[in-house]
């Protein structure tokens, strides 16, 4: 879609540069997806060059520019990414164009990126005009379109701890078709000592991230799911909140089975 009121794009763009009606421009897959009048000037982040990955003694990290085409591929060990990143509902071309930050950045319930950075403890950084931040993907994202981010901040990148990648995954993902989009999708991950580590998402206007210091029982991995107000599930063409309720439930049993064997 035609961004017609954008009068100038700045290129490359950085932190110190944004203004009232400004946009930061990553791969453009949402920002070109609807009509956004309120803005005026794009200014462009892939040709600042950010590496897409960095690694580290304690884990990597993500460049907010790295496209979802790339990452299975810069991390090839870890399973859990290529399912998420095969959670998509897009076609070829917008996954070579389609960023890590910019799916975190739309904050849609279904936003595969999301999932991943909960899941695995993903820490998000931002830059502001004079300033820098790191919020948890998990608080990143506070409901649908909406996220943490101030005026004039920008998504730098996406942190992973080397721990979370190594650690066993229980991955369930639930659509009303076979390639639809994703109405529910939860990751389990095993902790040391049997504790497990279970994040809801797509279900929710945001990400729940449920923490169990020893490996939980059936009532008990029930009981936690309880706190999700019934309001929180999310109502729309892609499934019911009761069903993506009970798909939740039904999916965190089977994660709790798969990981306690």
């Amino acid at each position: 879609m035609d961004l017609h009121t954008v009068t100038e794009v700045v290129s490359p763009a950085g932190p110190g540069m944004w203004r009232p009606g400004d946009a930061w421009l990553g791969g453009g897959t949402a920002l070109f997806g609807e009509p956004r009048p309120e803005i005026s000037r794009l200014l462009d982040l892939p040709s600042a060059g950010w590496p897409a990955l960095t690694a580290r003694a304690d884990g990597v990290e993500i460049a907010a520019t790295c496209t979802v085409a790339a990452l299975p591929a810069l991390l090839p060990g870890s399973g859990v990414v290529a399912q998420c990143c095969r959670s998509f509902l897009a076609s070829f071309k917008i996954l070579h164009v389609a960023t890590v930050g910019g799916n975190l950045c739309a904050a849609l319930p279904a936003g595969p990126m999301i999932s991943l950075g909960a899941a695995l403890d993903g820490v998000c950084t931002l830059l502001g005009p004079a300033s820098r931040r790191e919020v948890a993907v998990a608080d990143f994202v506070t409901g649908a379109g909406r996220t943490v981010l101030r005026d004039g901040e920008l998504l730098r990148s996406v942190f992973l701890p080397a721990a979370a990648l190594r650690a066993r995954t229980a991955f369930r993902r639930g659509s009303l078709h076979r390639h639809g989009r994703s109405a529910v999708l939860l990751i389990g991950r095993a902790l040391p000592g049997g504790g497990l580590v279970l994040t809801v998402t797509a279900a929710t206007h945001r990400p729940w991230v449920f923490r169990f210091g020893a490996p939980p029982s059936a009532a008990q991995l029930a009981g936690a799911l309880d706190v999700i107000d019934p309001a929180a599930f999310v109502d729309d063409v892609h499934g019911q909140p009761a069903w993506r309720a009970h798909l939740t439930r039904h999916y965190a049993e089977q994660i709790r089975t798969e990981l306690s064997g």
